[in-house]
């Protein structure tokens, strides 16, 4: 079979985990911060891993 190719968007947006988790980041912290809380900020400056849900579209767009 063919090498499938990646998604290069994804690719961008997206980060395998050493177990194979996916890693994203979190929307709305790239303008508009002037009324958001600073806990609200400083929670959306971290990385957090891609629901369940998600988990089987990603994997099949990003397959190496």
């Amino acid at each position: 079979m063919p090498k499938i190719k990646t998604k290069k968007a994804a690719a961008k947006r997206f980060k395998k985990t050493g177990s194979g988790k996916v890693k994203r980041y979190h929307a709305f912290h790239s303008h508009l911060l002037g009324h958001k809380t600073s806990k609200r900020k400083r929670r959306l400056r971290r990385s957090d891993l891609v629901s369940k849900a998600d988990m089987k579209i990603i994997k099949k767009i990003l397959p190496y």
